[in-house]
């Protein structure tokens, strides 16, 4: 197949490509690891994502820290 028809493809459908490719992934997870387990990696891979973005945008660490943890936790 021609790159360009690929490249249609992927303009046309990369969400529905993404998606699937999600469910796919996160099925085998749940089917190898169990739900609650799945659960948890997913949960870290998006304090992960969360966390590298901000300090992508330049945003202090410990800002971050101040806006997630409760007042007074660190001096």
């Amino acid at each position: 197949m021609d790159a360009s028809l690929w490249r249609e493809i992927w303009e046309q459908h990369s969400g529905k490509i993404i998606g699937a490719i999600a469910g796919l992934l996160i099925g085998i997870l749940i089917i190898t690891f169990g739900f609650f387990r799945t659960l948890f990696v997913l949960l870290c891979i998006i304090a992960g994502f969360i966390i590298g973005k901000k300090i992508d945008e330049k945003e202090d660490l410990m800002d971050i820290l101040d806006k997630l943890l409760p007042p007074g936790y660190h001096r």
